[in-house]
């Protein structure tokens, strides 16, 4: 039987995380406000998704709303 692996999800400071400067997905500033505000209420409920590097795959709205919010670290995969 072949073992899956499994989803870990960690916190890292986001001063260790990089922009992707290929990402074709911009959020305006009111999109990262809603972001935040989201984070606000409900906390991180989607993980940042990020390479071995630091790179982020996914979640740059969720990242830039974290550190409007002044978060020091945000949970990633």
């Amino acid at each position: 039987m072949t073992e899956i692996a499994r989803i870990k999800i960690e916190y890292r400071l986001l001063g260790s995380l990089k922009l992707n400067p290929r990402n074709a997905r911009l959020h305006s500033d009111n999109q990262v406000a809603e972001i935040a505000r989201s984070i606000s209420r409900f906390g991180f409920l989607n993980p940042l998704l990020v390479d071995s590097d630091g790179t982020i795959i996914a979640g740059e709205g969720r990242y830039l709303a974290a550190r409007k919010l002044g978060l020091l670290e945000a949970p990633v995969i």
